[in-house]
């Protein structure tokens, strides 16, 4: 089976089921699905997409997103979801690199796809209409979608480019039906299940388990509408009853602060970027529904661990690897760790990409031998649990000795009145590196950095404690909440 028959599996087996609740409205399976009949005719007939050809997917959240995505799938095309925050050169770069013929966009991107129009003057800019409620010809629909081998070519999700341009991960039809099985698998999802969705659906966490997972399984995605407040958040996802939130860090700290012993919630899952310690602890003694930490990348499809949901579930840790999936924890020559030791995590599984898109030096660093490595650094406990500690480039060597920026980051949570924090490494003529955090405050709190050194003396060894503290109103981040600290070394580098 390929995802686009998947697809029409679901919408065929329950075509007036609610597949999407958005505000007030309510779209069924056929609705999408007779839309997305309208956007693979449009590139079939109209714009000649033939099997295997990339089609850029550049719009902000919104049904329409869901249906275009399975209107490319089913015409054979390569989805090439692109961040709605990006510039038109940032955007065109993506288009470019992957090889787009058309894009659809919404009125939102449509000025900055013209643009790159003016460069690229092969590239089709489609505007893309919204779903409506269907009436009739659903029957022609389902016999119209072309057929996809398990490893063809299906997404190129691009990386976030937090260092150098981005590059697209190639992922087929098997590897995302890989995850959509390990995911239904460990995280309980059935067709009574209602995904609340409010990252942004160009994500690969929210591909997955915002849209490809919920219509696999039948189920329904609540399409949060109104973002411009936790409250209002929650409240549509108390009006629509939804089941399971997935979301990250930041969102989990608002939500803290909000009335959240009463939702509908049966599941919280953080993803996209670690979760501190205290925003769970904090989240967890005020909600009747345990957050759970999960871990993956756009590499695998993307998710790869998660606590389990019946537990026992361990504060700190990403939990195991996920149904169907390996994970081991490797040194620089690629042996076995013990448990306890800290090495690179490396993912074994029918979710691991297939490479890297026209990146075959980057591709042979990353996949060796049916592994995929991760770059992000870890242990594994007795049990098998595993635990992040930093990303590998991340990591800085003080006197010799590694130093891990997450565990300083996670003491200065402690810190009553932090609330965001980083750490980067800076050249040390003496020590080789030094540590440097850079803080963000609560509104109403004072801080000097003499008291935040003084803070961390209590928790860390001295070569960890940051040399310098810069406070800032805002850490700079990506779309999906990642802190992007190429931008924090560039900072440091004009302010040193």
């Amino acid at each position: 089976m390929d995802l686009a028959h998947a697809f029409v599996s679901s919408a065929t087996n329950h075509p007036e089921r609610t597949a999407i609740y958005w505000g007030k409205t309510s779209i069924s399976y056929k609705d999408l699905l007779l839309h997305s009949e309208s956007v693979r005719q449009e590139l079939v007939h109209e714009h000649g997409i033939q099997q295997g050809e990339r089609v850029a997917l550049w719009m902000k959240n919104s049904p329409t997103f869901v249906s275009v995505l399975f209107g490319i799938l089913r015409a054979g095309g390569v989805v090439v979801p692109i961040n709605h925050f990006l510039t038109a050169d940032e955007g065109g770069f993506i288009i470019q690199d992957s090889g787009a013929k058309v894009v659809y966009v919404d009125e939102f991107l449509l000025a900055s796809a013209r643009c790159i129009q003016q460069g690229q003057s092969q590239l089709q800019v489609l505007r893309a209409g919204n779903v409506t409620h269907a009436t009739e010809g659903m029957d022609d629909a389902i016999n119209t979608t072309e057929t996809r081998l398990e490893n063809d070519l299906a997404l190129i999700i691009y990386t976030s480019g937090t260092t150098g341009k981005p590059k697209g991960a190639m992922l087929s039809h098997g590897n995302l039906l890989h995850n959509i099985h390990s995911c239904e698998y460990s995280m309980q999802v059935v067709e009574q299940d209602r995904i609340a969705l409010l990252l942004p659906m160009f994500h690969s966490f929210m591909i997955m388990v915002g849209i490809l997972l919920p219509v696999k399984v039948g189920a329904s995605i609540v399409l949060i509408k109104s973002l411009h407040s936790p409250r209002k958040i929650l409240q549509e996802i108390k009006l629509h009853q939804a089941t399971v939130m997935p979301a990250i860090p930041q969102l989990y700290r608002a939500f803290a602060k909000s009335e959240i012993h009463s939702l509908p919630l049966r599941l919280c899952i953080s993803g996209a970027a670690p979760l501190p310690l205290e925003i769970l602890k904090r989240f967890n003694s005020k909600s009747n529904t345990a957050l759970i930490e999960s871990y993956g990348l756009s590499e695998a499809s993307p998710v790869v661990t998660l606590n389990p949901v019946e537990g026992p579930w361990k504060a700190g840790s990403v939990g195991l690897p996920v149904h169907d999936v390996t994970v081991a924890v490797m040194d620089t020559q690629g042996n076995l760790m013990k448990p306890g030791m800290t090495g690179e995590l490396w993912v074994r599984g029918g979710n691991v990409m297939m490479g890297y898109w026209n990146r075959p030096k980057a591709t042979a660093e990353t996949l060796q031998d049916g592994w995929l490595k991760t770059g992000d650094m870890g242990y594994a406990d007795e049990d098998g649990y595993l635990y992040i500690t930093d990303r590998k480039k991340d990591m800085l060597l003080v006197n010799g000795i590694n130093v891990y920026p997450r565990e300083i980051e996670e003491c200065m949570y402690r810190f009553e009145g932090v609330k965001e924090a980083a750490v980067i490494g800076c050249k040390d003529e003496r020590k080789g590196e030094k540590p440097v955090a850079y803080v963000v405050l609560e509104n109403d709190i004072a801080c000097t950095e003499k008291e935040l050194q003084d803070f961390l003396k209590s928790q860390l060894a001295p070569y960890k404690i940051p040399r310098e503290v810069h406070f800032l109103k805002a850490l700079p981040r990506n779309a999906t909440g990642k802190i992007l600290k190429t931008a924090l070394r560039k900072l440091l580098k004009v302010n040193p």
